[in-house]
């Protein structure tokens, strides 16, 4: 995995064992790498910032399946509306407005702590034949909702035009992971990922367990969250997994996520995450950069096209990357555009 190392043990170069010449540029090479990295992924975009506005402790509901989906967004409901008086109370206009919007949805979790937490679902899940799981990148929080729930709101509209006769769909916004800002060093490492990847694959059963029978499932990652996917996808049950804008997954190839399901990545010919450097290194006891890329021929996804579109556009209405996100999720795989 680590591409950004030369082959051979820790202490063992390509002709043997390194003498003390060598380990002086090793750690130069890894510190070049990790501040190459860290550049990359940072500068094209403004780190937001993160305010510790006071919030009550999220609602404690069991899973969905056993409390029912009404008496859960219902939970979660109040619990966002009380935090939105909690935060106009304290002076935080911002995120009060925020969160009396989001308020509003049909919500399997919230938590207004911190940058905070939100799950909603765009459609009828419970009786869902079609269900895509949206997991997002940096920068992502209740103050910057807004824009991740459009692209929930994006696919769901195309896929509700779309379906066929018969055919029910539901989307569901997951923000259930502290994202990295863009501007921290987390924002480099899998750190956030390992952290996150056992509470989606908690979500990815509990969508299961209230979701139609045989339900088709799609996990749509974009950006960092293609990592937190990539370290969820083992025996995940979900049918299809898909990179949008992915900086490297921290696998070598497709196989190495041991995945049944079909892997497909897709980049903007404006992305700029086609600069990231592709390649990982230990550092300071953790790994820095993800490694292989994701469009390569090597890796072994399937490359669908996305168009002309930047780091942000991967579910702009009307684009080519949009379109083929709704074949994936409504199972017309053979109609995806490479």
């Amino acid at each position: 995995m680590e591409q950004g190392r030369e082959r051979g043990t820790p202490d063992t170069g390509p002709d043997g064992p390194e003498g003390p010449a060598h380990r002086p540029a090793g750690r130069t090479r890894r510190g070049l790498l990790a501040l190459l990295v860290a550049a990359a992924v940072a500068v094209p975009l403004a780190g937001a910032a993160r305010p510790q506005a006071p919030a009550p402790p999220p609602a404690q509901v069991p899973p969905p399946a056993v409390a029912g989906l009404d008496a859960t967004y219902a939970a979660h409901r109040a619990n966002a509306a009380e935090a939105a008086r909690t935060a106009a109370d304290h002076g935080y206009r911002k995120r009060a407005t925020a969160e009396r919007r989001i308020a509003r949805g049909q919500l399997l979790h919230f938590d207004g702590r911190g940058a905070g937490l939100v799950t909603e679902v765009l459609g009828d899940l419970a009786h869902a034949d079609r269900v895509a799981v949206l997991v997002p990148g940096s920068d992502t929080g209740i103050d910057t909702y807004g824009r991740f729930r459009a692209t929930a709101l994006a696919l769901h509209q195309r896929l509700t035009r779309e379906a066929p006769t018969g055919v029910r769909t539901a989307v569901v916004a997951w923000l259930g992971y502290e994202t990295p800002g863009t501007l921290s060093p987390s924002v480099t490492t899998t750190g956030r990922a390992e952290e996150a990847a056992p509470e989606l694959r908690t979500f990815i059963g509990d969508v299961r367990a209230v979701a139609a029978p045989r339900a088709r499932v799609s996990l749509l990652c974009h950006s960092y969250g293609s990592v937190v996917c990539a370290r969820a996808a083992a025996g995940l049950d979900v049918d299809d997994l898909v990179f949008l804008g992915s900086p490297g997954t921290g696998a070598d190839t497709a196989a190495g996520l041991r995945t049944r399901a079909r892997v497909w990545a897709a980049r903007g010919a404006d992305d700029w995450v086609e600069h990231v450097p592709h390649l990982d290194a230990g550092l300071f006891g953790t790994t820095v950069g993800f490694g292989a890329d994701p469009v390569s021929e090597e890796y072994g996804a399937r490359v669908f096209a996305a168009g002309d579109g930047g780091h942000s556009d991967y579910f702009a209405p009307g684009s080519p990357s949009l379109a083929n996100l709704t074949r994936i999720v409504l199972g017309d795989t053979q109609e995806v555009t490479r």
